[in-house]
């Protein structure tokens, strides 16, 4: 049986990567790190799992855990995965990083928005773990990116689109709602219960971090230089993210042609579910689990494409979509330990 580790822990994503992890039938979730709470029970810090798991929080040591595992998970903020991944990976330890560190093909895109880069050597070795597009990629991959919530929710619906040039890659938008646990873990002002409860609002408008990740995927698709416009929200609930694209369609692109397409892209995907009958995606009926729920409608009279997704932020945007990505490089159904039904409320 595989040996997995996740590094750090006790964040939200990482969390929600010991949850899964737990009852994944082909891993064993061998070791979990965390800096904050070294020595102490998982179950103490997330009482929820007590009974569930036996595991203690340990102090990060890479040698250690370059011998002991085959496959780690780094739940950790962005610039500490570049300074872990190298001596791992030559431990021969496969890598899947929750952080931006590896989610870049240019050096200068990420050093834009982040800082210097401090493993740029392996920028061209990571693969994007955008699971339905670049699955046979990630198989063969020894370090995974894995994307951000938001791109996550933006690319699926719009990947397959721009492939076939259904739609005008110089005219999108895309307007994002997140529940609170996207900010992470860590307290601070702006996640605060009075400043966010019964509030909605918008945040680092055109200019979020998740905005150039974005636009370099849409680009490498599109084959020609695309920025989306991009208008993130925090909204008053704990986790889900639901995310409304505006696209104008070519010229006599009909709404079958965009189904056709989608349902095309997706159709051995089972973790992609397209609401063909006219249902418009609800994060009510995600929640907890690692399904992108896809509508659209046709706005014929302004020519207008209105493409809506959902996704649970902690679960498709982030732990589930490393999971689904682990399960591609140890070649077992992409499916394993990620098939939990929604919650019907």
């Amino acid at each position: 049986m595989t040996k997995v580790a996740v590094v750090g822990a006790t964040g939200y994503a990482g969390a929600e990567l010991v949850r899964i992890l737990t009852m994944h039938p082909e891993v064993d979730l061998a070791s979990i790190t965390s800096r904050q709470y070294a020595g102490q029970r998982f179950a103490s810090v997330y009482p929820g799992m007590e009974t569930l798991s036996p595991l203690v929080c340990e102090s990060l040591d890479i040698d250690v855990l370059g011998r002991q595992v085959d496959l780690v998970f780094l739940a950790l903020p962005h610039e500490l995965p570049m300074t872990i991944a190298p001596p791992l990976l030559e431990a021969g330890t496969r890598l899947v990083d929750l952080s931006a560190d590896f989610r870049f093909a240019s050096r200068e895109r990420y050093e834009a928005v982040y800082q210097p880069h401090q493993s740029p050597q392996l920028l061209g070795r990571a693969v994007y773990g955008l699971s339905e597009i670049y699955r046979d990629l990630i198989a063969d991959a020894d370090l995974v990116g894995n994307p951000g919530c938001y791109p996550t929710s933006v690319l699926l619906p719009l990947v397959p689109l721009l492939r076939e040039g259904l739609v005008d890659a110089d005219d999108l938008v895309a307007d994002a709602k997140s529940g609170v646990s996207g900010a992470g873990r860590s307290p601070s002002l702006t996640t605060h219960f009075c400043e966010v409860n019964e509030s909605y609002k918008p945040y680092k408008v055109a200019v979020h971090r998740h905005n150039p990740e974005m636009d370099e995927v849409l680009s490498r698709e599109a084959q020609k230089e695309v920025h989306i416009t991009f208008v993130p929200h925090l909204v008053p609930m704990a986790r889900g993210m639901l995310t409304t694209i505006y696209a104008r369609p070519r010229t006599g692109v009909t709404e079958k042609q965009i189904w056709d397409c989608l349902r095309s892209a997706y159709e051995s995907a089972p973790f992609v579910r397209l609401g063909e009958d006219g249902r418009i995606p609800d994060t009510r009926f995600v929640r907890g689990t690692n399904f992108c729920d896809i509508g659209l409608r046709l706005d014929a009279v302004n020519n207008r494409l209105v493409l809506v997704a959902a996704i649970d932020n902690l679960v498709k945007g982030a732990a589930g979509q490393a999971v689904q990505n682990m399960n591609f490089m140890l070649g077992i159904d992409e499916r394993c330990g990620l098939m939990p039904a929604p919650y019907p409320l």
